[in-house]
């Protein structure tokens, strides 16, 4: 009796072009495609606003026929939302720690009114005036720290107490009346744009000089950073990809500079807010304080094991939310050159919605002080162009309230695959 036996089947070939299979694909374009893909997957809520952000941008480019971009309106665009970029670089870092602060609409109103009565009542110098009104957002910031950090009432209560408690002050500061004029010199905060410096070009020079410095620095950091991952063995771009990624980088920082050289240089509140990003990007993703606060957000129970001081960590929080919300009072008062009861109306609302829309999550321990102001210019972008192509307030505000739901939507959607 034979045995008759089955061809063996041929191995199945790989499919042409497939990047995981092996085929004509060349091995170091499956490696970038590889870490493009982790890349993108890592911080695909950044990525995701930054392209949102460049798509509205391109949207409105379009729809108001390039006055979008146009140099005069660009400069507006940074000092109309300036006060609330630095409030949600504030926030983002009391949500990352696991908290929210309801109380920095009224706390903008209440420093801005005390600015007022400072300079217009009493003639102090605005400098002067200026340092006080840090030093009183900073024990503001304190006072609530305090109740949220060492008495234990959550943040929630106690910075709604806070939202009323600033509110009647302010009233009860201004007397129910605007306060005007002030110096010249602390408008500037706010409407003011670098002086010229240098001989008469098109440009503005001291921009341009600001704009290269900016660039080296980014290029150097660039740079460091991938010497650094190669020194430890980590992935890291093919240098294609990578001398890609940095023309990129180039032409971006060059076209911006180049539009707001070409009318009055930086808005003096830009070079603050940069100096913000800056440093508190640093102290987050650098300083121990920085990685304690994510570990607070992300896990309380557990960093506490570990040794963080939970109580000194949230308690310095709202501090330095404090201080930002009260520069954030000041450059609100400058633009508007009053200190008025009704200031700082929904401001909490505007840097909440920021926060989550760059990134933040729900439940803490995510975000990035760069995706807060990216949330922030989201909205300014749609505020902006959406009162240049005429749509009214109320839609204005309906499309808003969409984007945060979807954000906030994205974000839990994330979640659930990741937890898959």
């Amino acid at each position: 009796m034979t045995t008759s036996t089955s061809p063996t089947p041929p191995a199945p070939q790989d499919s042409p072009g497939s990047p995981g299979q092996g085929g004509p694909l060349p091995e170091a374009a499956r490696s970038a495609w590889a870490l493009l893909v982790s890349g993108m997957r890592a911080n695909m809520r950044q990525y995701g606003m930054l392209i949102a952000l460049l798509s509205i941008v391109v949207l409105f480019q379009i729809w108001t026929d390039g006055t979008l971009l146009l140099p005069n309106n660009v400069s507006n665009l940074i000092q109309q939302n300036g006060y609330i970029l630095i409030l949600a670089m504030g926030m983002m870092i009391v949500i990352i720690a696991g908290h929210i602060d309801l109380s920095v609409g009224s706390l903008v109103a209440f420093v801005g009114a005390m600015s007022a009565v400072m300079m217009v009542k009493h003639d102090m110098p605005w400098v002067l005036a200026l340092v006080c009104a840090l030093l009183i957002g900073a024990v503001a910031g304190a006072w609530q720290g305090f109740f949220i950090a060492y008495v234990g009432i959550p943040s929630f209560i106690v910075t709604l107490a806070g939202m009323l408690l600033f509110r009647g002050l302010t009233q009860i500061v201004l007397e129910g009346q605007s306060l005007s004029p002030f110096p010249s010199g602390f408008q500037d905060l706010a409407k003011g744009f670098i002086p010229e410096m240098g001989p008469y070009t098109q440009y503005h020079n001291p921009t341009l000089v600001i704009g290269l410095v900016a660039l080296v620095i980014l290029l150097v950091r660039e740079y460091r950073d991938r010497k650094r991952q190669l020194s430890f063995s980590l992935d890291v771009l093919p240098t294609g990809l990578w001398v890609t990624k940095c023309v990129a980088i180039t032409a971006a920082v060059a076209a911006f500079t180049l539009t707001l050289a070409s009318f009055h240089g930086v808005p003096i509140v830009m070079l603050v807010m940069c100096v913000l990003l800056i440093g508190l990007g640093y102290v987050m993703r650098n300083a121990v304080f920085g990685r304690h606060v994510y570990a607070l957000g992300g896990n309380k129970a557990a960093a506490k094991l570990s040794g963080v001081k939970d109580k000194r960590v949230t308690f310095l929080v709202f501090v330095n939310m404090g201080v930002l919300a009260a520069l954030a009072g000041c450059v609100y008062a400058a633009r508007l050159n009053a200190g008025t009861p009704q200031a700082g109306l929904n401001f909490e609302l505007e840097a909440i919605a920021a926060s989550f829309i760059g990134g933040a999550s729900m439940s803490g321990g995510v975000g990035t002080v760069m995706g807060a102001v990216i949330g922030g210019l989201v909205l300014g972008v749609l505020n902006n162009g959406m009162s240049l192509v005429g749509i009214g307030t109320d839609y204005q505000q309906v499309i808003k309230g969409l984007v945060l739901l979807a954000a906030v939507g994205f974000d839990v959607w994330n979640k659930r695959k990741a937890g898959r």
